[in-house]
Order: C-alpha cells, then structure tokens, then sequence
C-alpha cells in the first residue's frame, strides 16, 4: 500500500504543469540569467599589472634581495606577474608620476624603501604592501646574521645570498601577493547558493501539494482518505516520500546543469554538498508540509505564502544583492539564524571558502532542527483535524 500511494503521488505531482516548472524549469532559467550578469564581472575587476618605477640608486644596486625581489614581481607573462618596472633615476621617476604614466615608484635611502605615490588606491596599496613585505624580508635576513654572528659564526656572501634566496622564496611562496580574482575562489558564487537554496525551499510546494491531497477539506480523494480503511499516516508517509523524491531530482537537474553547462566550480567536498542539499530538501518539504496542515485557506493561499517566504529567505541571504547577506548577518544576525535559505546558503559559503567545518556543521544542525519542529507541528496539527461533515 505505502508503494501504491508513493507511485500514485509522483504521477499526480509529474500532471501538475505549475509545479514542474516553478521546481524544474525556473532554477535553470534563473541559472542562466546568473551566469550571463556575472561570467565577466570578475574578469572586469581583476588586478591589472601595476605600472611601477624603482630608482635605481648605489643602495637599489647593492641590494641583492631587492633586485631579486622585484625581477620576480615584474617576471612577464606570469601568473605572478604583479608589477611593469622601469628602473630609472629619481628625476625621471618623478616626472613619470607627475605625467600619470606609473602609479608609484620607490627608493632605497639610508637602508630605508621610501614610496612615492599622487594619490589613494588599490593600486597605489599593493605597490605599499610589496614593498613593505620585502623590506620585512631583508630586516629579518639581517636578524638572523645577526644571531649567526653572537653565535661566533660569520657569514660569507655566498651563506647570505642563499639565506636571501630561501626566506624570500619562502615569503613568495606563502605571503607573496597574488591576484586570486579569477581563480577557484569567487563571491558571485553566493548567488548560486541561493539559486540551490530556493530549489530546496521551493520543493515545499510539492509537500504541500502532496499533503493536500490528503486533507478532507481540500480535495476529494482526502475525503475517500478519511473515510476508507487505510491508515491515513502510511497514505500521507507514501505522499511525502513521493514528494521528496522529485525534490531530489529537481535539485540533481539543476546541479548537472549549473556543473556541466554553466561551468559552475561547487569545490571539492561533494559528499558534504550533498548532505546539506538533502537536508535542505527536507527543510523546504517540512515548510510545505506545515504550510498545508496549520494554514486554513484555500490551495493558492498556501502557494502564494510559500513562494512570498521562500522569496524573502533568499533575498535575505543574497539572491538578489551579494553584499544583503554581509549586511542582516551584520546588523540582524539572528534573522538569518532562523531564515532556512540563509542556513543552506552559509552552509554552502563555509564549505567554499573555508577549511574548518564548525560553521558548516551547525547550519546542517540547524536545518535539522528547524525541519523537526515544522514537521512535529505538522503532525500534531493533522491529530487534532476533525471535520463535522465531508
């Protein structure tokens, strides 16, 4: 019987044209729009080669580190290629900066780097940075001779020259600066999460159709659930289960679609992905199950409500502005603590961009915890329906 009624629910649930296409179609649409207004947008903002001028003065030209340090940052056609140098007198480097054609340049006076900027920027930041990391670079070269020296061993050129090499090949390798704008790591990926996380919340409407077509008041094959000898709980259980399984199936369709023709880099922890997907699905089944029992009006009420929440959840957490999630976490933190769209979204974020997993773990728990209570209300509200006439 329970087999019977799971097979009669999915046929029933596969009928309804509205259904497949707010759970099938309207992820994938919304999808490609997604990938058309930010394929470039990452691209467009991505850090341009600095051009840059060093004066090359008797302290530049001594420097072993220095000269080292910068013919790595302006290597050419280079992943790590940061800055464009010209090597010029300072005269010269002024007059570069006065007609704009540098952002900055720097020099080498009294063992001191001094850079010299027109104005505020990223640009003119990185340039600040760099020249910081290096200068801590050859303070701490300095540091250790030091330290050689007290312990009665002194160092020749050519220790020194291979200390220089394996700390600043240590500092670049580790701390160096590298533009990461177009690499694995991307905040529009925020949007997909949401993208994902409306998937899930939207199979509510599918528990919720599949529950009211349980309910005496809502639909006359409930009535004939009612009054027959079968136990309504399996009939309801076959239902639900029926319900969550073309859930699976939207939410599998979006993801093949989003991997293999948008191109879309989800990470490498797929088993912990699909964990919170399908506690996600359960969540958005949960608040179509409730939505169908405790709310008292008619089927394109309950739809309307679910689609109103569902919405709200996930402009919340980032659908519809990237920076609206930073913002509630910031200043309503616990709004998006109870919104369900955010909990699969952060779920998703934190597995993205960071290697621990506490913060992964407690919006899986969360969501399992917000589903049980709607489905315990949900189930206490169907004990208590009684009809004085069918």
């Amino acid at each position: 019987m329970l087999l019977h009624n799971f097979c009669y629910a999915l046929r029933v649930l596969f009928r309804d044209r509205m259904l497949i296409f707010w759970t099938y179609a309207f992820p994938i649409i919304l999808g490609t729009f997604f990938s058309l207004a930010f394929s470039n947008i990452e691209n467009s903002e991505r850090l341009a080669v600095i051009d840059i001028a060093v004066v090359e003065n008797e302290e530049f030209t001594a420097s072993t580190l220095w000269k080292e340090a910068m013919a790595g940052l302006s290597k050419e056609d280079t992943e790590e290629q940061l800055f464009s140098t010209r090597y010029t007198t300072e005269g010269e480097a002024k007059e570069l900066l006065a007609a704009k054609e540098i952002t900055g340049y720097f020099k080498l006076s009294d063992g001191e780097a001094q850079v010299v900027v027109a104005s505020s920027g990223m640009e003119e930041t990185v340039l600040q940075y760099a020249v910081t990391e290096i200068a801590q670079t050859e303070k701490m070269i300095g540091q250790v001779a030091e330290y050689q020296i007290s312990q009665g061993v002194m160092p020749t050129e050519e220790s020194l020259k291979k200390l220089s090499e394996e700390v600043l090949g240590q500092v670049q390798q580790e701390e160096g600066i590298r533009d990461a704008s177009n690499g694995r790591l991307s905040y529009t990926m925020v949007e997909f999460y949401t993208l994902i996380a409306m998937t899930c919340l939207y199979g509510g409407m599918l528990g919720m159709t599949v529950v009211n077509q349980n309910l005496a008041n809502m639909s006359h094959k409930g009535k004939r659930v009612v009054v027959g000898p079968t136990k309504k709980r399996l009939v309801i259980l076959g239902s639900t289960l029926a319900g969550y399984v073309a859930q699976l199936l939207g939410i599998a369709l979006l993801f093949a679609y989003t991997v293999f023709v948008l191109q879309v880099d989800y990470g490498n922890r797929l088993p912990l992905i699909v964990l919170i997907t399908l506690v996600g699905c359960l969540a958005g089944l949960a608040m179509g199950i409730a939505a169908a029992v405790l709310i008292k009006a008619s089927e394109n009420t309950k739809i309307g409500v679910m689609l109103s929440v569902t919405m709200l959840g996930c402009f919340l957490s980032g659908m519809m502005g990237i920076t609206m999630k930073y913002i509630i976490d910031k200043h309503l933190p616990l709004v998006n603590r109870l919104n369900p769209a955010n909990m699969i979204t952060d779920g998703l974020y934190a597995l993205y961009y960071y290697d621990t997993l506490e913060r992964y773990w407690f919006d899986v728990i969360s969501l399992l915890v917000f589903a049980g209570l709607l489905l315990a209300a949900a189930m206490f509200g169907l004990r208590r329906q009684k009809y004085d006439s069918i």
